[in-house]
Parts: structure tokens; sequence; C-alpha cells
């Protein structure tokens, strides 16, 4: 690290500045509160400010991309790839996008409006009262916005399940309801969005800023995706935001994009040049140059529609959803039949649940549709301990250990503790374990963590998929190279960044030129393997199997999670990679 020094500097407008600045490093601290009020005076500057280091971002300017690759046809303007809207849903045949807008649209179907004065646009247009929406550099984003009637379409029947809750919020803290658009920004209120910097939900935070303003993130659990909790956490951070920018809506609105040190530093340069300090004069990196004015623009656009040639999908002003305390952990399979809908609803209101249950350390709460909620808390009041969720019986083999019981169980290590009281994670050959397990086939729980990533990594494409296992001393960049790919395209479809470190054994998709859908694996040695369907005949073993495919029978199972011990029933379907140069027999 650089030689720290302090630096006061008096501001233009008043207001003492008291940043850090690093030496060689260069600056890497965030701008503090002001100690004194002060206000910005709006000067119209060029918007033309050459990039600079970003520093500590809150987010990196990267699409949100988790299960659904963006479209290359939904970029404004076509010479300016920086200054694309993000649609997480711009390919709505994936499953994932498709499973959300399904979900939306349906429950938008049942919840149709009595009269024009039901609509919520009418409220959201009172409450708007962000400066320069009529600034020159918001006019591309808004004759972007014009142009792309189905993209708004698409993010506001997602939108709708969420909206008025979002909206309440806003307005309880006396916020511009400019803010309750500002998803269509950051996800296109897509609440499986996630960035390749790891940014997740709707309001797109990073797990070090989720932390900080309290929300939890577990492997059952990411409360970035949480509805009501990244509301609070995000409107939290933009009104700290506020006020450390001295009542500058737009510097804060820049903050929540780049970071504060990257505007605070902005800001200090341009008075050390005796230049103006409002978002229009800073030179800050491109893709907060265009955020703010994205904001704006469709702002714009909803504050009259017609007046770009727009109509805006009707949402009701009124709650869609309600919150219901289910008190413990919960399948959610089974609370998706207490609640009759289906399983895709109820993840759709629930984003936040990773897995097939809801967390066993909390939240305790589902959000359901208002009309349904009555009657599941009815049938919930009725359900024993033991209906909650489903249990199986597993006798532990010579070998296993906890890690990959739990694996194979898709559970967690701490559940089969605390279900079984293990203080310690010894176990013992013989003994039988009870193992709290998804009353559904794994394969129904679609917006499951897991099946997302499945989701991305196997969307059909016209490439080969290779499967590469991680050998030591790997990197991104030499993997890449290898095998005539980018970096940034390796770390997208495997969810990772581009510095990610790698470890040994660890498993990466790779898309090649070659036939769609066909499967391949590279192994550790670098040879390449198929992907086939063997069905077990009668007499079959595991350990005949694995002879005949000269893979080992641990390989087998971790090929085919639903293997229970050793057991294999005719006509039962497994997968295998195969060496075709080695395989005695793959019929």
């Amino acid at each position: 690290m650089g030689k720290m020094k302090q630096a006061i500097v008096n501001s233009c407008f008043g207001v003492t500045l008291t940043v850090l600045i690093a030496g060689c490093a260069g600056p890497t601290n965030t701008l503090k509160p002001a100690a004194t009020a002060g206000a910005h005076t709006s000067v119209s500057g060029t918007g033309n400010a050459t990039q600079t280091t970003p520093g500590n971002k809150r987010r990196a300017p990267l699409p949100p991309s988790e299960e659904i690759a963006l479209g290359d046809d939904e970029n404004m303007p076509d010479d300016d790839p920086d200054n694309a809207v993000e649609d997480p849903t711009a390919e709505d045949e994936g499953e994932v996008g498709q499973a959300v807008l399904s979900a939306s649209q349906r429950l938008l179907n049942k919840n149709s409006l009595n009269g024009q004065n039901d609509d919520i646009w009418p409220r959201i247009r009172a409450g708007f009262s962000l400066p320069d929406s009529d600034h020159p550099n918001v006019q591309p984003s808004r004759e972007w916005f014009a142009n792309h009637q189905v993209y708004l379409d698409r993010t506001f029947t997602r939108a709708a399940p969420y909206m008025h809750y979002i909206i309440e919020e806003v307005e309880a803290r006396q916020m511009p309801l400019e803010i309750a658009l500002l998803p269509v920004v950051e996800s296109a209120f897509q609440p499986f969005a996630y960035s390749r910097s790891h940014a997740a939900g709707i309001w797109q935070f990073i797990p070090g800023t989720a932390t900080n303003y309290g929300l939890k993130i577990n492997w059952w659990y990411d409360g970035r995706r949480d509805i009501h909790a990244s509301t609070h956490a995000a409107l939290t951070y933009l009104q700290k935001l506020h006020n450390q920018f001295n009542g500058d809506w737009l510097l804060a609105l820049a903050a929540y994009n780049s970071g504060e040190g990257t505007v605070g530093r902005a800001i200090i340069a341009n008075q050390n040049r005796g230049l103006g300090t409002t978002f229009w004069d800073l030179d800050l990196p491109r893709e907060t140059r265009n955020y703010v004015p994205r904001l704006l623009a469709i702002a714009n656009v909803v504050a009259d529609p017609e007046k770009f040639g727009l109509t805006l999908r009707t949402i009701p002003n009124k709650p869609l959803l309600k919150q219901v305390n289910i008190g413990a952990q919960l399948d959610l399979a089974i609370a998706a039949d207490m609640a009759e809908l289906e399983l895709q609803e109820l993840y759709t209101f629930n984003p936040g649940f990773n897995r097939w249950a809801t967390a066993p350390n909390g939240p305790h709460t589902l959000l359901l549709p208002l009309e349904k909620a009555d009657a599941f808390e009815d049938k919930l009041a009725e359900l024993t301990p033991s209906q909650r969720m489903a249990w199986a019986q597993y006798q532990i083999q010579p070998g296993d250990n906890l890690g990959a019981i739990a694996k194979k169980y898709n559970v967690s290590v701490a559940a089969i503790q605390r279900a079984n009281k293990l203080d310690g994670s010894a176990v013992h050959a013989g003994e039988t374990l009870t193992i709290p397990t998804s009353s559904r086939a794994s394969q129904e729980y679609l917006l499951t963590a897991n099946h997302r990533l499945e989701s991305r990594q196997n969307k059909s494409q016209e490439k080969q998929k290779v499967v590469y296992t991680v050998r030591g001393g790997d990197t991104l960049s030499e993997i890449s190279s290898k095998h005539k790919i980018s970096v940034s395209n390796l770390a997208s479809w495997n969810k990772m960044k581009s510095r990610d470190t790698l470890r040994k054994g660890q498993k990466l998709v790779i898309w090649k030129e070659g036939t769609r859908g066909s499967s391949t694996k590279l192994s550790k040695n670098g040879s390449t393997t198929k992907k086939v369907s063997y069905r077990v005949r009668s007499g079959d073993s595991l350990a005949r199997i694995s002879q005949k495919f000269n893979v080992t029978i641990n390989n087998l199972k971790e090929w085919n999670p639903k293997v229970r011990g050793q057991f294999i029933q005719p006509g039962q379907q497994l997968v295998v990679y195969v060496d075709r140069n080695r395989a005695t027999d793959n019929s």
C-alpha cells in the first residue's frame, strides 16, 4: 500500500471535504460525510469526460447474466456498447427468464383493474422530483427506450409483483419516486440477475456492501435477492449517500453505481482545477455517466409515455403479495402445494431462497399472492413438524464423510449435523443418518441456485460444451489461451471474475465451435471424454459398470447424485463420461 496522507480541501460550495489519498497505489478511500450542509449549484456540463479509474465500486459495469445471456439486439445506441441497457431476459426463451415472466404475468392476470384510477403509474408520476430530467445527455437513453416497447413490457411485467411495496417504502422515506424505477436500470427487475462481479438481485448488491447493510448471504438464502430485505438495504444506502453528498440525489445515485470514493475523488479533482462539481461536470467512468441519465430517461418515459409513442404495462395500485410468517424451515414444494401455486411462482415471489427449502435459521417468512395467503395460513397451522420437510434414512458406507453425503442429498453439512444432533464431523460406517431432503425430484425446483447455474451453463447454442477439470497451477488466462477463447467469456460462462483464482479439481464449462447440444469433458490429464446415457441391466452393479467403462465407483456416484449407496435398479438411467479410446463397452 502506498503512503497515506490526509488532504483537507475547502469546496467551492462551502463544505469541507476530508479525503484519504494514497501515494503511488492510487486513491482508495471514500468521501467522508460533510460536516456542514451545503447545496450544489446545477451547472450543465458537456458530459464528455474521459474514463477514470473506478476505484471503490459497488459493482463493476457488467451486465447481470447469471441465468440468461444478454441479447446483442438491445444496445443503446448501437455504436456505444458501454451505453447498453441491461436486460437479463433479452432471450426470454431461457427457462429461468420465462418462468419469472410467466409467474408475474399470471399474478397480473388475476388482479385486473376496475378502473383507470387503480393504475399505479399516476401515483409514481406524482412523486417525481429529481432535477435535470431534460438535460441533453438524457436524450440518447430516452430515444432508446422509445424504440423498445417490448423491453418495457417485459421489464414492467417482472416488476409488477414488487412495485407497490417498493413505492410504499420510497414514499415512507420521502425520497424521489424516480428511485422506485432504479431496478429498471440495475437489473430490468430480474430477481435472479447476477453479474460477473457477483452483484445480485434487482438492486445489484455485491456481497461486501450487502453485508454492511444487514443482508444475510448463506448456502440456503441470499438477502440480495429478497425483495423486502434488499429494498430496505438499497434505500438505506441511498439515503446515506444522499446525506454524504449534501442532499444531491444525482451524486448519490452516481455513488451507488460506482462507489462514493470514485465520486468523491472526481469532486476533489474538479475543485483543484476550478471546475464545477455537479454530476454533469465530473470526470466519472463511462458506465456511471450513462447510469444516471438512464434513470432520468426511464422517468421521462413513465411521466409521459404517449409523447414517445409508448404504452406502460398496467400495474394495480394495491399490494399483490402478502408476507406470511411460517415459523420454521419449510420445503418450498410443500409450501407451493398449500398455496395452490406453481413452484416457480413461489420462487419468483421469494427469490432469496437458494435451495429446495427455506433457510433453517430464517427468515421464516414467505411472500404469497394476497388472495392465497389466508388459506395458506390455515393449512400451515395444521401441519406437523415432520410434515414440513421430507426425510431420508441413509446408512453410512465405508469411506463416507459428511461433505460427500451432503453433496449427494443437496443439503448442507450443518443441516445433517442439526438433524442428527452431531457435535462434530466424524461419522462411522454402518450407522444411519436422518437427512432432510426435497419432497420432489430436484429437477422440479427450476429456480434453485444449482439449477440456475446449470441452466446457464447448458444453455442451447451453436457450440460444443466442454467440461474442463482444473489442474494444479492452472489459471483462467492459461485455460482460455489453450482453448482459444477469451478470459471474459470463460469467466462469464462460469459465474466468475476474470481475476478469480482456481482450485484443483474445479469444473469449468467451456463452449467451443461444434455441434449444438453435444457435450464432452476434459479430464485431469486433458483427455477428451463423451457423455453417454447407460441403461442399467439385470445383474448390473456399480462395480461392474465402472469396470465396463474404465471409471471408478466414486465417479459414477458423482455423476449420478440420485444413486443411494451401492444400489441401482434395472432400467435406471446413469450418466457416464466415457473416454472412447479406453471404454470396453458403452452400449
